[in-house]
């Protein structure tokens, strides 16, 4: 009984996108067909999960509609959704004819900064479209990035550093919106100039699993070749291996305990174990012995 209560309850939640449209508890509420609402061309958000909106649209056919879309008055006795699009999606599929409505009198700049707001607060755009839609907010409205930071309650430093990614190749870019790469690892290659290393360092964070750090890494090697480590033959690290065992070996003899080395050829650390306060007594003479 617990799990249905858990399944039903989930598909509630499904069905709300906790969003604040300036939506107040006495807008009124009106009943739509669904054929007279159309999606707003200017959404930033131009992706939707497939999955997920079938699942939306089987919670939607069991429980209706629990948030309303908000819209605004289009041409033709039409309305043009403001927020609530991938509702508006899992309605057709679930087969609505009627949708629940509240209508708000924005103009076209203010449709589109709540389309922003929408999908910012629910984390839906991805790094490109985020930059995308702030772009062309700031340039249909001549808008500044302190004026979209206070919008948008971000810091006006985030706002620059999201519009920054818009300057990558545009074979990265599409790699960001399918999630294959992330803004982190996106802003890591945004230092490399050449596109076609961008897009091969690109490449290699998706077949290698490169982390954000280690692309860092290797966006600094290629900027600066002289701080790459050098590489090491195999045959010099076979017989660097032999020599730190016999290391090991002396080292265990002189101290009569355990020793072990944690690391590489280039750099780890020397772990020496002790047993008892006797034990730690006579690593301390030998230490001391060889001091002298």
């Amino acid at each position: 009984m617990a799990k249905q209560v858990k399944r039903g309850l989930n598909a509630l939640l499904a069905n709300i996108e906790d969003v604040k449209t300036d939506v107040k508890t006495e807008d009124k509420i009106y009943s739509v067909a669904l054929e007279k609402v159309m999606p707003n061309p200017d959404q930033p958000r131009k992706s939707f999960n497939e999955e997920s909106l079938i699942e939306l649209s089987r919670s939607i056919r069991e429980h209706g509609i629990i948030q309303p879309l908000v819209v605004r008055r289009g041409e033709d006795d039409k309305y043009i959704i403001i927020a609530g699009e991938r509702r508006y999606r899992a309605s057709l599929l679930a087969g609505l004819t009627v949708i629940p409505v509240i209508i708000k009198e924005y103009d076209e700049m203010k449709t589109k900064e709540i389309s922003l707001i929408e999908n910012l607060q629910r984390e839906d755009l991805n790094a490109i479209e985020e930059g995308e839609a702030i772009r062309e907010l700031m340039d249909c409205y001549h808008l500044t990035q302190e004026d979209i930071a206070q919008k948008l309650s971000k810091a006006r430093s985030s706002i620059a550093n999201t519009l920054r990614l818009l300057s990558l190749t545009n074979e990265v870019k599409e790699l960001v919106k399918s999630g294959k790469v992330s803004a982190g690892h996106a802003r890591a290659l945004l230092a490399v100039p050449d596109p076609l290393v961008q897009i091969e360092m690109a490449g290699k964070v998706i077949t290698e699993g490169w982390s954000v750090r280690e692309t860092e890494k290797q966006v600094r090697y290629y900027l600066k070749p002289e701080t790459k480590p050098a590489q090491i033959s195999e045959k010099v690290r076979q017989k660097m291996s032999v020599e730190m065992k016999e290391f090991v070996n002396g080292m265990t003899q002189v101290f009569a305990t355990k020793v072990r080395l944690v690391g590489n050829e280039s750099k780890g650390r020397i772990c020496i174990d002790y047993y008892s306060n006797e034990d730690l007594q006579h690593i301390y003479d030998m230490i001391s012995a060889l001091k002298k």
